[in-house]
């Protein structure tokens, strides 16, 4: 017998995993191949038979899965130009906001831009419009005040309604005052001083006869009054400027729903 072969006999003798009963641990159980083999093909079946039961709603909704997921990595042109506005609306309104607290740039003359706020707030207006309306004698000045006071309480109203509905807030945490609370101006957008500027001047350019200054400061009045909102902090550029559209919208609806002289007479009769 050759040594080669009398060699590798002896090997095989001496490897322990060679013996009868280790032989199982060298070849993977005939069990679990098995069981594998008709694991696999019973979740064949099951897939293959669950294909046409599917429910189509289910199989719609993880199609659209992916789309939705690229729509939230890849935002739509008008989202990104949006928030771009949005963005350049809020860093210009601080900027501009000059007079938002003592320790502003224009912190000293935060009073008197207030003060300036006031003369286009709802209340003294009202109350202004109630006191000539009293000592009022002619029938056309009573039917402009009547008028005048159905603007100012739609103004009110309005903008209440849409602050509400928008409840954006200011630039800057800045409290509402007295006042603002008594007419609901309490958020943002739009504007109320600057909508009820913008109506009262165009009311006034139109029912009023006024030299060519006084028309001029009439609408340097209204665009100071809506502006006095950003420096102070209150508003945004945008909340002034939409301000300004829904007191002309306001002027106009009043023009369209103008109450006579004869249902003006009846509702200070009535009063």
């Amino acid at each position: 017998m050759p040594a080669s072969q009398t060699r590798s006999r002896a090997r095989d003798r001496n490897n322990v995993l060679n013996r009868a009963e280790f032989l199982s641990l060298n070849q993977p159980p005939k069990g679990t191949q098995e069981s594998r083999s008709s694991g696999r093909k019973q979740s064949g079946q099951a897939a293959a038979a669950g294909t046409p039961n599917s429910n189509p709603k289910e199989r719609r909704q993880s199609q659209q899965l992916p789309e939705e997921d690229c729509m939230q990595l890849n935002p739509s042109f008008k989202g990104i130009a949006f928030n771009s506005l949005l963005a350049i609306d809020i860093c210009m309104s601080k900027r501009l906001g000059v007079c938002a607290n003592k320790a502003s740039s224009w912190g000293g003359a935060r009073s008197m831009i207030n003060l300036l706020g006031i003369t286009g707030h709802g209340i003294p207006w009202i109350a202004g419009t109630l006191i000539c309306l009293v000592k009022s004698s002619t029938l056309a000045g009573q039917e402009v005040l009547m008028n005048l006071l159905l603007a100012l309480l739609l103004d009110i109203i309005i903008v209440a309604g849409l602050q509400k509905l928008a409840k954006r807030k200011g630039p800057y945490d800045v409290s509402p005052g007295l006042l603002d609370y008594l007419t609901m101006d309490t958020y943002a957008f739009p504007a109320g001083h600057a909508s009820r500027a913008a109506m009262l001047s165009k009311f006034f350019l139109n029912h009023l006869v006024l030299a060519i200054p006084l028309r001029i400061l009439l609408v340097l009045w209204a665009l100071c009054v809506g502006f006095s909102r950003v420096m102070i902090g209150r508003h945004h550029i945008t909340d002034v400027l939409s301000g300004f559209v829904f007191g002309y919208l306001q002027f106009r609806l009043v023009e369209v729903i103008w109450m006579s002289s004869n249902t003006c007479q009846m509702l200070i009769s009535i009063w």
